[in-house]
């Protein structure tokens, strides 16, 4: 029975890693060791700030709201909770668009929050 051998498919498995680590500085494009190490961080990284978008967003959406409502005369935790006393269901991202794109239907919601 003949050996089996995989030189094919290991050589395409290592051309595929080559080809996404193309671009590295030094040998993390070219040598199979150091381009697999920079591709396991690479995709660390990407898992971490996935994340770390998210809270960015988040952030903006809340400086975007608290600066149309203290334009307003309100504070952002009291408006905040009075729109969930009045079951207002509308998330912050919702919220921060109204506020830069249409400031009158913004207003009207902290007249709502007001009353």
């Amino acid at each position: 029975m003949p050996r089996s051998k995989y030189s094919v498919a290991s050589h395409r498995r290592r051309r595929k890693l080559l080809n996404t680590t193309k671009g590295r500085w030094g040998g993390k494009s070219r040598l199979l060791r150091s381009a697999t190490e920079t591709y396991e961080k690479g995709l660390t990284y990407a898992y971490r700030d996935r994340r770390n978008k998210r809270r960015a967003f988040r952030r903006l959406w809340i400086v975007r709201i608290n600066a149309a409502v203290r334009a307003a005369g309100m504070t952002y935790s009291a408006f905040m909770n009075a729109l969930k006393q009045k079951e207002v269901n509308l998330d912050r991202k919702a919220l921060a668009d109204l506020a830069v794109k249409d400031p009158n239907a913004f207003q009207q919601l902290v007249q709502l929050a007001q009353a």
